[in-house]
């Protein structure tokens, strides 16, 4: 049996969203996972991100306004890629990427763009983002369990773990192959 096609919009999501913050669960992700799919969760991830480098303008310049557009983008499709191999090769977990995409981006979109608002704010700032982050794993936990059909905890909690270690790996390196040329450009240039 083939599923329809997912066809989500923006004004779809923002309440599904809702529905997933305000009522967290498996249940409550297993309700939107087919809803959409990996376009709508690229859309609204990009939505976000444009959100989080207007914030970064506002406390970073342009340094701020690029890593709050690419640091969001880049990071939801790494960290959601390795959930859905790590989940699929490691526990044989039988969602499909586009569900991982959809589902995470649902908790994903928002947050990120509350902490990047509030993240304006010196100290009251970073302490929001902290507990954002520790909510984030929280909701991330219930997602991958959805997403990729992996009830049991254990499943669920290193698959999270080892896609969080792979992205931190994988950014790192892309951030480092971006740094380290604007530095040594510096050096040679003097400025």
């Amino acid at each position: 049996m083939t599923q329809p096609k997912a066809q989500a919009t923006l004004s779809d999501m923002f309440p599904q969203s809702v529905a997933v913050l305000s009522k967290p669960s498996v249940a409550t992700f297993e309700q939107f996972e087919r809803r959409g799919g990996t376009t709508e969760a690229a859309i609204y991830v990009v939505v976000g991100a444009v959100i989080a480098a207007l914030a970064g303008l506002l406390s970073g310049g342009i340094g701020g306004l690029i890593a709050g557009l690419l640091g969001p983008l880049i990071g939801f499709g790494v960290f959601t890629g390795l959930v859905y191999v790590v989940g699929k090769n490691l526990f044989k977990g039988t969602g499909t990427y586009p569900e991982v995409a959809y589902t995470f981006a649902l908790f994903y979109v928002p947050i990120s763009v509350v902490s990047a608002v509030i993240g304006i704010i010196p100290i009251l700032g970073a302490l929001v983002a902290f507990i954002l982050g520790l909510v984030n794993i929280y909701f991330g936990y219930l997602a991958v369990q959805s997403s990729m059909n992996l009830r049991d905890s254990t499943s669920a909690i290193v698959t999270l773990v080892l896609s969080y270690i792979g992205s931190a790996i994988v950014i790192g390196i892309l951030t480092s192959l971006v740094i380290i040329p604007l530095f040594v450009a510096r050096v040679i240039t003097g400025n």
